[in-house]
């Protein structure tokens, strides 16, 4: 994924709201979200590499991961999507896994990582050196840079989120239209990553559209204090166009609605 906002333990209802854009390249071969056969996986599906870069269980459990803007990272080593479908698949703790994942982390290309369970969450990085840390209740953001680094996007995507959770509003659904936000940052407040200004300009907005690349998937996730769960994604196709959209409802949540 390329940005990210969450909600952890500050909604009455839900104990994880997560929404983020998934960008890439359209002709990377990608499956819709689904439940994972044969696994507790409920995720996208990067048919190229195998992973994923969003996900969570029926179990509470959620991971997300981004990749970290850096031309003069390294673009070799293993796929970052598996450490989300790795956790996902596992049962230790968001804390006991980003642990045992700081060994190897250095062996996985560039990225951002955050872990969610029942009771805790954890962020965890790689670049320039393999970093972890606890997350406290509240609102947070991340891009292609570290956790809350103040990117234009990342700023704006926050405080709708802020907004949404200081109402207590129950209605998750206007969280997907602030990721469909295509307003470009003035110049002055972009980032200097080293892909020059007029990608720099592109790259600014929450939403990216391309025709080779760009966002391919608008997600939400919802993991609620009494054991609910809702996933919903919207794709997207090239410049935008829009695809397919899927929910899926999991846990005590589809039982206690009846859908």
């Amino acid at each position: 994924m390329c940005l990210i906002a969450f909600a952890w333990k500050v909604h009455p209802l839900w104990r994880l709201v997560l929404i983020g854009n998934r960008d890439e390249f359209h002709a990377r071969p990608t499956a819709t979200l689904a439940r994972w056969p044969g696994s507790p996986i409920i995720a996208g599906r990067d048919l190229q590499a195998g992973g994923t870069w969003l996900g969570a269980t029926a179990a509470g459990r959620c991971a997300a991961v981004t990749n970290v803007r850096d031309l003069h990272a390294p673009v070799d080593g293993i796929s970052r999507g598996l450490v989300v479908s790795n956790y996902l698949s596992g049962s230790r703790s968001a804390s006991d896994h980003a642990q045992t994942l700081l060994a190897t982390a250095a062996s996985y290309r560039p990225f951002n990582l955050l872990l969610f369970d029942a009771q805790g969450a954890c962020f965890l990085g790689n670049h320039p050196q393999p970093h972890v840390s606890a997350l406290e209740p509240g609102v947070h953001a991340l891009s292609n840079a570290d956790l809350d680094t103040p990117w234009p996007k990342t700023c704006a995507i926050k405080q709708g989120l802020q907004a949404w959770a200081d109402r207590g509003d129950d209605d998750l659904l206007p969280l997907l239209a602030t990721l469909a936000d295509e307003q470009v940052a003035p110049d002055e407040r972009l980032p200097d990553t080293g892909v020059g200004l007029e990608r720099e300009r592109w790259l600014s907005s929450a939403f990216v559209r391309g025709e080779h690349y760009g966002t391919r998937a608008s997600t939400l996730v919802a993991l609620g204090h009494d054991g609910s769960g809702v996933m919903i994604e919207r794709g997207f196709g090239p410049s935008g166009c829009a695809g397919r959209e899927t929910r899926l409802d999991f846990g005590a949540f589809s039982m206690s609605l009846g859908r």
